[in-house]
C-alpha cells in the first residue's frame, strides 16, 4: 500500500499549530519563557563565571572609624520623602504566642517577577483584585528588568485609591511580630542562597504569621509555596543582606494605628539610624562574608542619611573585602539590587568609580537589564563631559525601563527629546 506523503506534513503542521496556540496562553508562555531564560543564563555564566571578577575603587580606601549612631548628623538624602507624622507608641503589651493572618491570594511568580508577585499577594489582603501582571506592567514595563526596588513597589501602591505603603530599614523580629499581631502583613527583602548552584540572590517574601513555640514565621512565598514556614534564625541570617528593609502596605484609614505600632520606625530617618546601629555591631562582631554585608549595609544607611563621605568609606571597604572572599561565596548580583554606592561616589565627585562600578555590574550578567546602572553611568559620563556616552546610556536605561522619569529627565536636561 502506497504511503500518503502528506500525512507526516500534516502531523508536523498540527503540532506547530498546537505549540503556537499554547504559547498564546499567558501562563504557558510565561512558563516557557521562565525555562528558556534560565537555560540561557546558565550557559552564559558557565562560559563567563561572574564570581571571578572583582571591582576595586580607584580612590584610595579610607580608614573607617565607626561613629556611634546617636552622634551622626541627622541629614536626609536628596531622594528621601517626608515621613508620616509619628504617633507615640502605646505601652508595650504581650504579643500572642502565634498569629496567622488569612485573606491573601497566593501567586507563583513568573520569570524574574518576585517583587511584583509578592506585592500583588500583599495587596490581595486589602481586597485588591489584580495580579502580578498589573503590578509588573507599572513597576517594570520591560519584563527582563532584573530589579524591583522597595521604593518602586511603594510608589505603585500610592497610585491605588485609598492605599499607601511605608518602606523602613533596620527592622527586627519584634517589629515583624508586632505588625503581624496588629493585622499588617509585612514584605521583607532578604538574601537567598539558591539550591541549584546559581549562587546568592535577592528575594522578596510576604510574612503573614508567626509561631513563637516553633520559632518560625509563616510566609507567602511566590517562588516556593504558600504558608511556607521560615525559621526566625534564617530571617536573622539573611535579612541583614538588605539592611533589614521592610514594606508595609495598608489602607489609608489605618495609618494612625499603623504608626502607633511602628513606634520608632514611624519616622524614616529613625529607621536609618536603627539600621546603622545594627550594622555597626555586625561590622565589629563578624568577619568575611557576613562582614561584607554589614559594611555594605552601613554604607546604605549612611547614604540614606546623606553622609556620603562615611558611606563611601564603608562601601570602599566592602568592595575590598569582597575581593578577598572565596569565589563561591561572592554575592556577585549585589549591584543588581542595591545602588547606594552610585549615589555616594557620585556625590563626592568620584565619577570614574561610578562608571567602573556600573560597567562591572553590567558585565556580570547574561543580559544587562539594569536600568539603574545605565542611569548612574550616564550621569557620571555627563559630569565628565562625555555627552555622547551619556545620551546612549540614558536611552538604554529607557529600553530596560520604558517611560522611566529619571532617565527622561536627564535627556530633557541635556536638551534632547526622550
Amino acid at each position: 500500500m502506497k504511503r500518503k506523503w502528506w500525512i507526516p506534513l500534516l502531523i508536523v503542521g498540527l503540532a506547530a499549530l498546537a505549540v503556537i496556540y499554547a504559547l498564546l496562553i499567558p501562563s504557558i508562555r510565561e512558563r516557557v519563557n521562565f525555562y528558556w531564560q534560565n537555560i540561557r543564563a546558565q550557559i552564559f555564566y558557565a562560559l563567563n563565571p561572574p564570581e571571578e571578577e572583582t571591582f576595586l575603587p580607584q580612590a584610595s580606601i579610607t580608614e573607617m572609624v565607626i561613629v556611634p549612631s546617636a552622634t551622626l548628623t541627622q541629614s536626609v538624602g536628596p531622594t528621601e520623602t517626608p515621613s508620616p507624622t509619628k504617633t507615640s507608641a502605646p505601652e508595650p503589651t504581650a504579643l500572642p504566642q502565634s498569629v496567622a493572618l488569612t485573606g491573601t491570594t497566593h501567586e507563583y511568580q513568573g520569570w524574574n517577577n518576585c517583587g511584583p508577585a509578592t506585592l500583588s499577594i500583599a495587596l490581595s489582603y486589602w481586597g485588591w483584585d489584580g495580579d502580578q501582571r498589573d503590578t509588573a506592567s507599572w513597576i517594570k514595563p520591560n519584563g527582563r528588568d532584573k530589579n524591583t526596588s522597595p521604593e518602586e513597589m511603594a510608589a505603585f501602591v500610592e497610585t491605588l485609591p485609598g492605599m499607601s505603603a511605608v518602606v523602613r530599614y533596620g527592622g527586627d523580629l519584634d517589629i515583624l511580630r508586632a505588625l503581624i499581631a496588629a493585622g499588617y502583613p509585612v514584605i521583607i527583602e532578604r538574601g537567598l542562597d539558591t539550591y541549584n548552584d546559581e549562587g546568592w540572590l535577592g528575594h522578596y517574601t510576604l510574612i503573614t504569621g508567626y509561631d513563637d513555640i516553633r520559632q518560625v514565621f509563616i510566609t507567602q512565598d511566590a517562588l516556593i509555596m504558600p504558608d511556607l514556614p521560615v525559621p526566625y534564625a534564617e530571617i536573622e541570617e539573611y535579612w541583614p543582606h538588605f539592611n533589614r528593609v521592610f514594606i508595609v502596605v495598608y489602607a489609608e484609614p489605618n495609618e494612625p494605628g499603623l504608626m502607633a505600632v511602628l513606634g520608632d520606625y514611624a519616622d524614616a530617618l529613625s529607621s536609618y539610624q536603627i539600621a546603622l546601629g545594627y550594622n555597626d555591631a555586625l561590622v565589629a562582631a563578624t568577619t568575611g562574608y557576613d562582614q561584607y554585608f554589614a559594611l555594605f549595609g552601613r554604607g546604605t544607611s549612611l547614604t540614606l542619611m546623606g553622609d556620603y563621605t562615611g558611606a563611601a568609606a564603608a562601601y570602599d571597604q566592602a568592595f575590598a573585602l569582597y575581593a578577598t572572599l572565596p569565589e563561591e561565596l561572592r554575592p556577585w548580583r549585589m549591584m543588581w539590587y542595591q545602588h547606594g554606592p552610585y549615589l555616594a561616589y557620585y556625590s563626592l565627585g568620584r565619577y570614574q568609580d561610578v562608571i567602573n562600578l556600573a560597567t562591572f555590574a553590567m558585565s556580570r550578567t547574561s543580559e544587562p537589564a539594569l536600568e539603574e546602572s545605565f542611569l548612574w553611568r550616564g550621569r557620571a559620563e555627563l559630569a565628565l563631559s562625555d555627552f555622547t556616552a551619556a545620551e546612549s546610556d540614558f536611552r538604554t536605561a529607557l529600553v530596560w525601563h520604558p517611560g522611566w522619569q529619571a532617565a527622561m529627565d536627564e535627556l530633557t536636561n541635556m536638551g534632547l527629546v526622550p
